[in-house]
């Protein structure tokens, strides 16, 4: 059993990046952008509307404050600010949620400030922070071992491990940059066997060629690179045809 993420919501204004309502047809959870990375209120509004019409699981997918920069270039705010900063992104979407007839159901970061709590002990405390001041209940979706999920554990919140199929892993389990080759996957054979072997093996190939364990609960489809609703679903065939069942983890 696992769940199927996307990052969605993830436009502006006229401009819109990503294929909401066909990847809603696909995913189990939507990654929906608050409003700092992408996204705004009309389309908050309209993700959550879609989401909630097809029982997709809404998550609020809080990064640093850069729609310049899609929110992947580094960046230092301080713990206090970044705290209120993600309780404010995860406030804006929740009443989005609610008035779709859902909720917001969990939280993940996006783009630098991922990558940068899976090591960073005190970015990573200070998401849990601002999680725990928007609800005290809410699961922390993150890269296994990273020291999100270890914080967020340890402040009671429910961690759970993710994985991608599309992006390449360093032999340490962690992703390969995006600024560097090959660090994107998408050939579909390649994302396809990737999935299954994640979700059945829980073992992906290293950019090495080494195989390396990686537990994980939810795998994450990009909606932003091309082709992203096919892949999806092939992705999603792939699973069911090997026996998988593909279930919100929430």
């Amino acid at each position: 059993m696992i769940d199927l993420n996307a990052d969605l919501g993830e436009g502006f204004g006229r401009w819109r990046l990503t294929d909401d309502e066909r990847l809603l047809s696909v995913v189990t959870s939507a990654n929906v952008a608050c409003g700092f990375h992408a996204g705004d209120a009309a389309t908050m509004r309209r993700v959550c509307l879609l989401a909630a019409e097809r029982g997709v699981r809404i998550g609020a997918q809080v990064s640093y404050r850069d729609l310049a920069g899609f929110g992947r270039r580094a960046m230092d705010v301080p713990p206090a600010e970044l705290a209120a900063e993600v309780a404010y992104q995860i406030g804006a979407l929740e009443v989005f949620a609610r008035a779709a007839g859902s909720r917001v159901s969990y939280v993940k970061p996006h783009g630098a400030l991922y990558n940068r709590v899976v090591h960073d002990e005190r970015q990573a405390e200070a998401v849990v922070d601002g999680v725990l001041l928007a609800d005290a209940t809410l699961p922390v979706l993150g890269l296994p071992g990273s020291r999100l999920l270890k914080v967020a554990g340890k402040a009671g919140l429910p961690a759970v491990t993710e994985a991608f199929a599309d992006r390449a892993y360093t032999d340490e389990g962690t992703l390969v940059a995006r600024g560097e080759d090959g660090a994107v996957i998408t050939e579909p054979d390649t994302v396809v066997g990737r999935s299954v072997a994640l979700a059945r093996l829980g073992t992906v190939t290293a950019r090495s060629g080494r195989e390396i364990p990686v537990q994980a609960r939810s795998l994450c489809l990009h909606g932003d690179t091309p082709g992203a609703v096919d892949l999806a679903r092939r992705v999603r065939a792939g699973l069911e045809a090997s026996g998988v069942r593909v279930e919100a983890f929430v």
